[in-house]
């Protein structure tokens, strides 16, 4: 581990707003989680009795059958941060994560208590991975050479520094992006997009690999997968510089105890915000659900996300959510359905 650690110490890359040349920072200024006490206050209300303090999840949710997503364009929800997003014959994956835990170790950790919509043998013919920064509920290193094992064609798109980190796991196929830079593949265009949040897989590599949102574009529609992220006026610049994404997928838990949570993770009221900044004209919930993370209840997110529509007046068919295995599809060019 030391050896990895001391190779991403030495990962260096041009100086920019979101660059210092030895560490990624966020360019807008305000509290981050990073703050001392911030971590161990998570781990002293995760352990705490109080029931306020921190929400009792179930043990196990079981999923409910749903319908493939078939031969149309649009998007199957597999939990947490995890979609399959299908355009045109292209498939692509969302920060896949089938393991047990979150962590890492199988053994402690946040625990999944429901299983993934799909396993790694049910999956299409996956042609991308959409991978937006390191943290263990977003790359999972089980999954990621699960995947490459049933799929070894396919290509991982990720923000600076994780793909080299990736390739000396033995996990190849990635293309390193920065922020505001595209790749195109074929009749697919992915740009990775700014992000408020952090990197760390290790106490000795915070902020050393970058993190972003990822925009896929390809028959005329574009999907865009925000990772991880806080409320940021970026969404507004991304939906002006790649135009309003027909969907957007959009992180709404894991956001309490909210005085220094909302640096790195967004409520869903700001998630709404970011909806509108960005004049998707569709938006997903994600991130809720799986692992608990914070310290919010398991049905939290989805109650606050009708709330924060009411509060903003946006219809539930603009901003909604899915069940774990559930598809949302593309009618056609330029037509949207529930």
């Amino acid at each position: 581990m030391f050896k990895i650690a001391a190779y991403i110490s030495a990962m260096t890359y041009p100086r920019s707003d979101h660059y210092d040349g030895s560490h990624f920072f966020n360019p807008e200024t305000g509290p981050g989680f990073g703050r001392r006490g911030g971590f161990v206050r998570v781990l002293r209300r995760r352990f705490s009795r109080d029931p306020a303090a921190w929400a009792k999840w179930p043990a196990r949710v079981d999923n409910q059958p749903h319908p493939p997503l078939g031969e149309r364009d649009g998007v199957r929800f597999l939990g947490h941060a995890m979609f399959l997003i299908r355009l045109g014959d292209v498939w692509a994956i969302t920060d896949p994560i089938f393991s047990a835990r979150c962590s890492p170790s199988q053994t402690v950790g946040p625990q999944r208590v429901r299983a993934p919509g799909l396993g790694v043998a049910e999956l299409p013919e996956i042609g991308l991975v959409l991978l937006s920064h390191n943290h263990y509920d977003h790359m999972d290193l089980g999954s990621l050479r699960a995947l490459k094992g049933r799929f070894p064609g396919a290509r991982i798109i990720t923000p600076l520094g994780n793909g080299a980190y990736l390739a000396r796991k033995g996990i190849g196929g990635s293309i390193e992006l920065d922020w505001w830079e595209s790749v195109r593949l074929g009749a697919v265009e992915v740009t990775i997009t700014p992000a408020r949040h952090f990197s760390a897989r290790t106490l000795r590599d915070r902020r050393k690999m970058l993190w972003g949102g990822l925009v896929m574009k390809a028959e005329g529609k574009s999907v865009y997968f925000a990772g991880d992220t806080a409320y940021t006026g970026a969404f507004a610049e991304i939906g002006g510089r790649l135009g309003a994404p027909d969907l957007a997928l959009l992180p709404i838990g894991a956001y309490e105890p909210r005085d220094f949570m909302r640096a790195v993770h967004m409520n869903p009221d700001d998630a709404v915000r970011a909806c509108l900044d960005l004049g998707a004209k569709r938006a997903i919930g994600m991130h809720f659900g799986t692992f608990q993370l914070t310290a919010e209840e398991i049905d939290a997110p989805v109650r606050a996300l009708a709330a924060a529509r009411a509060a903003h007046g946006v219809a539930e068919e603009r901003f909604f959510t899915l069940d774990v295995g559930e598809s949302w599809g593309f009618q056609g060019a330029g037509d949207l359905s529930g």
